[in-house]
């Protein structure tokens, strides 16, 4: 196990810091820490040693946030399938489409990944009650891993949160304050209990290890095509996590010789309603303002302003990418077409990476030859009023 120590994201010259203290954000500029790892160790690791291991992202230990002695708060999640898509393909006008289907995780979607590691680690510093604002989808997975850990979750979401979301961080027995107003104004109101209360908070990058379990990500797709990245990667963001995490593990995986230096284009697609960072990354500003009034049935992606948004537009323009906003109904009608096509459950957020597909492939940007990954972070099941309001 490499892990050794966490650094500011920026970084701004503080640090290292202790891994085996309680960190959340930087105490010098407030902004996110990385976990970091021996990497001097880490070169002599062989991708070859993953063969015959466990099917979970925890396959990838030696490059997650764990110690000697510590084990993994654990539910089945990650190595979900890469599953190449000939009919949707075909129908879209690409020769080499691939969806990451995140909806086979515990809860069914990708957040179970950041909320192993995040309480794997509030566990190993002895956290009691962990808590977080959510739109619903980190909600459930937290509750599931708080329960698994025998510790404490206090959810805050907004009082509009979809049904299906709050019964099931109850079901974990989570206890869920339901906030007037979006998740900012759950995100002040979890943070404030948390100072108050010392609570472990694992909100979106205020804490260093959700961005390492949603690194697993870019990990599980270098190695299910053969250790070749592909050639765009489409990811539906609210807070950014798992883009900030792929792009850190390809960066991992390449100091170690598992991969080259060759990159995907990362896209960032959002919602017209709250599209935050494709506003920055038009502008060509380093951070987003905040986005009044978001409006979209995407909760997932109803954050209107993101803690980690220079670090997406930081991998964006790194890899050479972009970002662009889609409509609801345009995410409706591809929730429709992935099921029809591939029988596979997109929840609004995934089907979002479809419609952005479209939009690139018509403005000539994206070549149909071209290898394409897109996200489904998670199910349909819990959104299935959405697909019942446009029937």
């Amino acid at each position: 196990m490499f892990f050794s120590h966490l650094e500011c994201s920026v970084p701004c010259g503080a640090g290292p810091f202790r891994a085996r203290e309680r960190h959340h954000t930087c105490p010098a500029c407030g902004m996110p820490l990385f976990a970091r790892y021996d990497m001097a160790r880490a070169r002599k690791w062989s991708r070859e040693s993953l063969a015959g291991r466990r099917s979970d992202m925890w396959r990838y230990l030696e490059m997650l946030p764990i110690f000697p002695g510590e084990t993994p708060v654990a539910l089945g999640e990650g190595y979900t399938p890469l599953l190449r898509t000939f009919r949707l393909g075909d129908a879209v006008g690409l020769d080499c489409l691939y969806v990451k289907d995140e909806s086979f995780n515990p809860t069914q979607s990708f957040k179970a990944r950041g909320q192993s590691t995040a309480v794997t680690r509030a566990k190993a510093l002895g956290a009691t009650t962990i808590t977080l604002p959510t739109a619903g989808n980190a909600g459930n997975a937290a509750a599931a891993y708080a329960a698994a850990a025998g510790i404490r979750c206090e959810i805050f979401m907004p009082r509009d949160a979809k049904q299906p979301f709050i019964d099931e961080c109850r079901l974990y027995d989570a206890n869920v304050t339901l906030v007037d107003g979006l998740i900012t104004d759950a995100g002040k109101m979890a943070g404030a209990k948390a100072k108050e209360l010392g609570w472990y908070d694992v909100s979106t990058l205020k804490e260093p290890y959700r961005a390492e379990g949603k690194k697993t990500m870019g990990y599980e797709i270098a190695e299910q095509l053969g250790w070749e990245l592909p050639d765009w990667i489409i990811y539906p963001t609210g807070g950014g996590t798992g883009m900030v995490g792929m792009w850190k593990a390809f960066d991992e995986m390449e100091a170690m010789g598992w991969i080259d230096a060759k990159r995907p284009k990362m896209v960032t697609v959002q919602p017209t309603g709250c599209a935050p960072i494709v506003r920055a990354f038009e502008e060509g500003t380093e951070r987003a303002e905040m986005w009044e009034a978001p409006d979209t049935q995407a909760h997932g992606l109803r954050v209107p302003k993101a803690i980690g948004d220079f670090l997406v537009l930081r991998a964006i323009r790194e890899s050479g990418g972009t970002a662009l906003k889609v409509t609801d109904r345009q995410m409706v009608d591809d929730m429709i077409a992935i099921g029809r096509l591939e029988g596979i459950s997109a929840a609004p957020e995934g089907a979002a990476a479809l419609s952005a597909a479209r939009v690139l492939l018509a403005s000539g940007r994206m070549k149909a030859h071209e290898s394409v990954v897109l996200f489904n972070t998670g199910g349909a099941l819990k959104y299935l009023e959405v697909l019942r309001s446009v029937s």
